[in-house]
């Protein structure tokens, strides 16, 4: 969990102490972005990686500042509000051509999710092996300019339940 370009840096230090500069074949180099202030610095992480990846339970939590784990709070702890899709957007945005972006946690796994996660520009779906199936079948049916245009509207709604309603 990081939320400063300093943190990656010092993490790809010790690496690259430990390699001597010289990854072995097919290593990348990564962040997790949980925290809204990471995704908000995306663009600071993207020349020193390979690919981001999206921690949707963790940005939800802190971006909602509703505990996943407090029963009292998970109906607030949505992460299709649209406030964790303007996060996503921005790291998407950010990662441009050169990084690519995954999204791993719970939404990944909804086949009705898939859709809007493309469109905001996620290139990969981390999911438990029980998911695969059903979110390659979304992945295999989704139209990206229907995708985009999903993405777009999702921006612009005020609460996770008009999200749901696109």
């Amino acid at each position: 969990m990081v939320s400063d370009v300093g943190e990656v840096l010092a993490v790809r230090r010790v690496l690259d102490d430990v390699t001597g500069r010289d990854l072995p074949a097919g290593l990348e180099f990564g962040a997790m972005i949980e925290v809204p202030a990471a995704a908000l610095k995306a663009a600071t992480f993207v020349p020193h990686v390979d690919f981001l990846s999206i921690g949707t339970n963790d940005l939800t939590q802190y971006t909602l500042a509703a505990e996943r784990g407090n029963a009292s709070v998970s109906a607030v702890a949505d992460p299709l509000d649209p406030s964790v899709h303007r996060l996503i957007d921005t790291v998407c945005r950010s990662a441009g051509a050169t990084v690519r972006v995954a999204v791993c946690g719970e939404v990944a796994s909804e086949p009705a999710a898939v859709p809007l996660l493309l469109g905001l520009g996620v290139e990969e779906l981390s999911v438990a092996p029980f998911a695969v199936p059903v979110v390659k079948q979304a992945v295999r049916a989704a139209d990206m300019g229907a995708c985009r245009a999903l993405a777009h509207a999702a921006l612009d709604v005020d609460s996770a339940a008009e999200v749901r309603s696109l």
